[in-house]
């Protein structure tokens, strides 16, 4: 009975002893398998240049800018493009003397006209500057872009321009009216040395 009872024993042994072998072993595969070298961590890539969020202006960008002058004028550095927005106009503005029908200044902003620095003669026409309905107006002549200032005939009551009779030394200014048959165009020309009257005739 001894002889059994210890070849039981031995085999109990031997099992106990493969599978603390076994277990010992699928241990030590378990941590070679998450050795420093294979951590989850080391495997995940890093931030790169490439994928870091770029930085945006903080402001919109700026409008692109418009070459030009007022409403009617002519775009570019073109010296004999007409030029609602010339300095000479707003110059030869605020030498002028106060409307006389409501005492108060001239708008320098032309409602017409066709000023530039190489015609003879060019015109712009401008108004009071006032709330009126119907403020006054008159026309204000250049030679060359030059304004006139003294012996032109009178050219008050003008509110647009003629531009199939306006030609490089002669205007023709035009009065509109709503009233029928009041219309009229009168055209001034450059002579060589000042500027006279040449044609009154209806609108």
């Amino acid at each position: 009975m001894t002889v059994p009872v210890r070849c039981a024993l031995v085999q109990w042994v031997a099992v106990i002893g493969i599978r603390t072998v076994a277990v010992a072993g699928v241990a030590v595969l378990t941590l070679a398998g998450c050795g420093s070298g294979d951590s989850t961590a080391s495997k995940t890539p890093g931030p790169t240049a490439a994928s870091a969020p770029q930085e945006t202006s903080a402001g919109p960008a700026p409008r692109p800018t418009i070459d030009g002058g007022a409403p009617g004028s002519s775009a570019g550095d073109d010296p004999c493009a007409t030029n609602l927005a010339a300095p000479e106009i707003v110059k030869a503005v605020s030498e002028l003397p106060r409307d006389p029908r409501s005492n108060q200044g001239w708008n320098p902003e032309p409602i017409a006209g066709n000023y530039n620095e190489c015609a003879q003669l060019s015109a712009v026409i401008i108004k009071a500057n006032t709330n009126s309905e119907n403020p006054n107006t008159r026309a204000l002549l250049f030679h060359r872009g030059k304004f006139i200032p003294t012996g032109v005939p009178d050219t008050y009551g003008f509110n647009g321009m003629d531009s199939a009779e306006t030609t490089g030394d002669t205007v023709a200014l035009m009065y509109s009216s709503d009233m029928p048959g009041l219309d009229s165009v009168v055209k001034f020309r450059w002579n060589g040395s000042g500027v006279e009257l040449i044609g009154n005739t209806p609108g």
